[in-house]
């Protein structure tokens, strides 16, 4: 089947947003789409950015990013989001998210693929829900190919927790019992902080 333009467009624009904070290389989008060569896919992502940067109706962009591209809220969103994160959020966070927020808080600074790893699933949703909701954000970039974000909280996490800095946090060391059993030490800091986290 041939892809049209505009059907090669929404398949990128889906792609970066499932991805979304971490992005994509070109390579990773010429591995869904072998159909274009990644000439191509660079040509439609730059009318994508013109497509973005034109409607007015849209709060999204396309960043370039090395070697790749994410998709991201334009500029003018910014003083919005400030707002927008320290709303009082009804909806509890979820399993995943707790998880993965938990391994940030102790790890941090921690990539996506280090966070997978010890949580054995993907983590693309937790990630996206956590910086939509202000509680981490990105600290810097990994060495290496792909210069995979790294994820840290921010001050509005620790305002949640009632934290006045990460020196508070339980000591990782004594919630551990046995050497394999560091996910369970994750399990134990949300359940030190079930109260506050029924509220965020």
């Amino acid at each position: 089947m041939t892809l049209t333009p505009l059907k090669i467009h929404s398949i990128i624009e889906g792609l970066l947003y499932l991805t979304g904070e971490e992005g994509l290389l070109v390579e990773q989008i010429n591995k869904v789409l072998p159909e274009c060569t990644a000439q191509e896919i660079i040509n439609h992502v730059e009318q994508m950015k013109k497509d973005y940067q034109e409607n007015e109706a849209s709060g999204l962009m396309i960043a370039d990013q090395p070697n790749g591209y994410r998709l991201t809220t334009k500029p003018f969103m910014a003083d919005y989001a400030e707002k927008f994160a320290v709303i009082p959020k009804t909806a509890p966070l979820s399993q995943a998210a707790l998880e993965t927020i938990a391994i940030i808080a102790y790890k941090q600074p921690v990539s996506r693929i280090d966070i997978e790893e010890i949580r054995g699933v993907k983590s693309e949703r937790a990630l996206q829900t956590l910086v939509v909701k202000g509680l981490i954000k990105e600290v810097g970039r990994a060495e290496g190919s792909g210069r995979a974000i790294l994820y840290g909280v921010t001050p509005i996490f620790l305002d949640y927790f009632g934290l006045h800095d990460l020196s508070e946090l339980p000591p990782l060391a004594e919630m551990v019992k046995h050497q394999n059993e560091q996910l369970d030490a994750y399990d134990l800091f949300y359940d030190h902080y079930k109260e506050t986290i029924k509220n965020l």
